[in-house]
Order: C-alpha cells, then sequence, then structure tokens
C-alpha cells in the first residue's frame, strides 16, 4: 500500500525555535503537538506513506517548520504554503518556494467581500505564476466563494486549482442540494481538483460518515475519480472521538460503486499528479 494523505496540519510545542505568528498563544495550539513523528503514527498503519503538508495558521506566512520537515524527507512530503500575495515579487516567492518542495499555495477569502476576494492583483500574479510554474491554488472557503473562484478559473484556466474539504459543503450539519450543483458546475474547469476529506466536520460529524456517501458519490460521478483526491485533515481528525482509520475506511470500504482504478484515483493518482511531480 502507498497512500497518499492530500492534507495534513503539523506543528510542534517547539515555540522557541518555530515561534507562532502574532494573535497566537500557545493555548491555540490543540492539540498542544502533532509533529510528523505523531502524524506518522496515524499514517503509516494504514499505509499512507507520502502525505501533502499544509502550513499550519499559527505560523502565519512563517513555513519554517513545515519546509523543515520536507527537507527531511523529501521523498515522503509535499507542502502547501501560505504567503502575503500583497508583497511585492509574489511570483519570485513562490519560484523559491518551489525549489524547497512546495507544489501549492492555501489561499482563503479571510475579511475579503467574498465577490471580491480573488480579485487583487497580487493574487492574479500568484494565478499567473501558478499557470507558468504548475503550482496550485489551493482554496478554503465555503460554497459562497464559487462565483469568484469561477470568474478566476476562465480567466487563468491553466492555473491548477484545489478545492479543499469538499468546498466545506455539510458544514452547517446540512447538505444543500443547491450547494451541491454549485460544487458540481466547477468540474468544467479541467485544472480543477477537489478534496474528498474533513468527515469529522461535515455532515452528520459521526463516524462512520455514511451520510457523507452519497455527496461523494455525487462527485465522483460529475468530476470524475481523476480529479478527487482523499485527505484526513488531521490532527483534526483524530481527535474528540474521531480516528484516523475512520477517514480512509469511508474511502476504501463504504464506497461500493468504485472500481479498484478509481480508489487509486483517491487514494493516490490524483494527489500524485497534482502534488508529487
Amino acid at each position: 500500500m502507498n497512500f497518499i494523505d492530500a492534507h495534513v496540519h503539523v506543528w510542534t510545542p517547539d515555540t522557541e525555535r518555530y515561534p507562532l505568528a502574532a494573535g497566537f498563544r500557545i493555548e491555540n495550539m490543540d492539540p498542544p503537538s502533532f509533529t510528523t513523528e505523531e502524524l506518522s503514527e496515524q499514517a503509516v498503519p494504514v499505509g499512507v506513506d507520502r502525505v501533502v503538508l499544509i502550513q499550519m495558521s499559527f505560523y502565519g506566512v512563517d513555513n519554517s517548520y513545515m519546509l523543515d520537515a520536507i527537507a527531511k524527507q523529501p521523498a515522503r512530503y509535499r507542502g502547501v504554503a501560505v504567503i502575503d500575495s500583497d508583497r511585492p515579487n509574489v511570483a519570485t516567492t513562490m519560484r523559491d518556494l518551489k525549489k524547497k518542495g512546495v507544489r501549492g499555495f492555501r489561499i482563503y477569502p479571510k475579511d475579503q467581500a467574498i465577490d471580491r476576494w480573488l480579485s487583487t492583483d497580487g493574487m492574479r500574479a500568484m494565478w499567473k505564476c501558478g499557470s507558468e510554474e504548475n503550482l496550485a491554488m489551493c482554496c478554503l472557503m465555503g460554497p459562497d466563494g464559487l462565483p469568484a473562484l469561477d470568474k478566476m478559473c476562465d480567466e487563468f484556466p491553466n492555473t491548477p486549482v484545489v478545492i479543499d474539504h469538499m468546498c466545506l459543503i455539510g458544514a452547517s450539519g446540512r447538505l444543500n442540494p443547491q450547494e451541491i450543483q454549485a460544487l458540481c458546475n466547477m468540474a468544467r474547469h479541467k485544472q480543477l481538483s477537489v478534496k474528498v476529506s474533513a468527515f469529522y466536520a461535515l455532515g452528520h460529524k459521526k463516524s462512520p460518515y455514511q451520510d457523507l456517501v452519497p455527496l461523494i458519490r455525487r462527485l465522483c460521478h460529475e468530476f470524475g475519480t481523476d480529479h478527487l483526491m482523499w485527505a484526513s485533515d488531521s490532527p483534526f481528525q483524530v481527535v474528540n472521538g474521531h480516528t484516523y482509520k475512520a477517514s480512509i475506511d469511508l474511502i476504501q470500504s463504504s464506497l461500493d460503486f468504485l472500481k479498484p482504478n478509481d480508489l487509486e484515483f483517491l487514494l493516490r493518482k490524483t494527489a500524485e499528479r497534482v502534488f508529487f511531480r
């Protein structure tokens, strides 16, 4: 087994070597520690041998801990960094990080107007560089962010795009048909993929997550499994009664409509294409 987990956050209690960003305190780190070693204890027993590390908000735009983890095990890890899109020479920063194993950049609306969250000059510079360097724009957002994303995908059709956590559909506890349709409409963009992930936070939010199966089935039908990738969103998947194994079990054991090749795409091939090239 050689599966890929396409979305994991890691951090260390060593805040002297890796200080927290302004506005964050040690008390915000919950759990207090989730190092790459602690990650391996969860991932290796179920066959996950490669991981996409997602920069944790505790560290702001200082990607040092993630980059150090990649440098120690470059065959095992790739990274999705967070950078300030408004700083000069953002494309130079992106290219420098690519040399260190970064293959994507996390973007999200934050406090911006939802219809204009992708309209800045800096964001356009990021998307242009993403197209030139094959670096993914990894979007953390709800369905209300899709109209702006749709326009950006039209403007930069060659830029890889990844939507995190099934666009957070079901975060309210309800799987809204209109939101599902809005996400499915994005399948027309051939460089766009979706992470099938964060089951602990969606729908009924209870293992074994069977209520999410119809949504996953619909995404498989609309996007094709070659544009979907499984991810755990650990460590949040391994606390409060949820387990790492339960997340991957939903894909391996509960989606009886999938063929073996479909499982390969969901558990390895799609993430491999986007992040491990």
